[in-house]
């Protein structure tokens, strides 16, 4: 039976006022510890536009790029969003193939891969070396925030999903149009963080899929996350664990939301620069591993703006059940319910020995949403992984993927090689 109107609410406000007061006792911390540098920081520039009210086609624009946007309706019915970028601006000469699909992580979007600028994000990186470069938005998202029948204002059903639906309709739905789009029989996948994990589940759910990539290189892949030490992600998806159950409002369903309070408010307040350098950093270092000098001062303005970018509730949920659990595995809904859903009183595992399509796996030592360990652990499951590299910076952390300055020379160059290794140039 479920609880009282009131009963839920109290509950809800609680849980609320108790991961504000953590993450700001928190934040504090981090902040005071680099009070020093507020001064210097006052004294430099800090009225510089940044790009953080921008798409992500209106991002490439700024620097020149040409990008699409492409609708992808799935299976059940969402309507997702992907950027196109057919060829950088800096690529000479004719475009390699297959086609290269790049998924974001967690509360992310398409620009992520563009928030770090042409010198740093891989966006840019990867079509200026001739690739024809797509970029997909899953369900939930800002970007794809749609659905053919369901309001997701309005419909709490729209919100009933978790990456078991990303991985079994989103990624199959943008994966067919790509191929269909290009006339290609294959492509090559990058998948970052929760992407790694939607792969790994498409491969279980729905292997044919799996046949139709030349390549996957998973960057930070979440799977099994036993490992896992950032506090701040335990304590987030531990609440939303325990209010989604009682969860009623349409809007309740939906966690960060883009244009939501949270990222309104921290979308403004970052574009000081002063402010972006001490406190929004120091929110970045709360949810990971800090990585002094990595993530400039301009690419924390524009991200800003399109972080978080969305999810839903049950996500979340999911999230913590993972982080507690020894296996990869679906959703947990309780013994009985179980039962009902999969036949079985506990969740069932997914298959990851299915994902048999080449895998390269980056990974790095200071990754505080991803362990090591647990990075080691998935490369023991996988039949087919060529490498297992490690970023030659003890330091390197989660956040570094989408947005350190430091990718084109420690990131990009083992995505190059892999890439060129299955690719081919076209003579056109």
């Amino acid at each position: 039976m479920r609880i009282s109107e009131s009963r839920e609410q109290f509950l809800k406000k609680i849980a609320s006022k108790i991961l504000w007061c953590v993450l700001y006792l928190m934040l504090f911390r981090l902040a005071v510890q680099n009070v020093s540098g507020v001064l210097r920081k006052f004294l430099l520039t800090k009225s510089e536009p940044s790009g953080h009210l921008l798409n992500f086609t209106e991002s490439a624009a700024v620097h020149r790029y040409r990008a699409e946007e492409h609708t992808v309706v799935t299976d059940d019915g969402y309507v997702l969003t992907v950027f196109r970028i057919p060829k950088g601006k800096n690529c000479r000469g004719g475009v390699r193939q297959p086609p290269v699909l790049i998924m974001h992580g967690l509360l992310l979007s398409s620009d992520s891969w563009l928030d770090s600028g042409p010198h740093a994000g891989l966006g840019y990186l990867i079509s200026d070396e001739c690739y024809d470069l797509w970029s997909g938005n899953v369900r939930g998202s800002h970007y794809s925030r749609k659905h053919l029948t369901l309001n997701p204002d309005t419909n709490p059903q729209y919100w009933q999903f978790f990456l078991h639906e990303v991985g079994a309709y989103d990624l199959p739905a943008i994966i067919d149009y790509i191929l269909h789009s290009t006339k290609s029989q294959k492509l090559i996948y990058i998948g970052y963080s929760q992407s790694g994990m939607s792969l790994l589940i498409m491969c279980s759910e729905r292997p044919k899929f799996c046949d139709k990539l030349r390549l996957a290189i998973l960057l930070h892949p979440a799977s099994r996350m036993t490992n896992t030490k950032s506090k701040a992600f335990r304590l987030i998806t531990k609440i939303y664990q325990s209010i989604e159950p009682y969860l009623s409002s349409t809007l309740d369903f939906e966690a960060f939301p883009k244009e939501g309070k949270l990222q309104t408010t921290t979308a403004s307040l970052c574009q000081d620069f002063y402010v972006a350098d001490i406190v929004c950093r120091s929110i970045l270092n709360l949810i990971d591993s800090p990585h002094p000098g990595s993530i400039d001062v301009s690419t924390i303005r524009s991200l800003s703006g399109h972080f978080p970018s969305g999810t839903s509730a049950k996500t979340l949920a999911w999230f913590n059940q993972i982080l507690n659990a020894d296996s990869f595995q679906n959703f947990d809904y309780g013994s009985t319910r179980n039962l009902e859903v999969y036949g079985s009183r506990l969740p069932p595992p997914y298959n990851i020995n299915a994902t048999n399509v080449p895998v390269v796996i980056i990974h790095g030592e200071n990754d505080n949403l991803v362990s090591s360990k647990d990075i080691r652990w998935l490369k023991d499951q996988l039949p087919n992984v060529l490498e297992l590299f490690f970023v030659k910076d003890p330091l390197w952390n989660h956040f570094d993927v989408p947005y350190s300055r430091h990718t084109k020379k420690l990131l990009f160059p083992k995505i190059s090689e892999y890439l060129r290794k299955y690719s081919r140039k076209s003579i056109f």
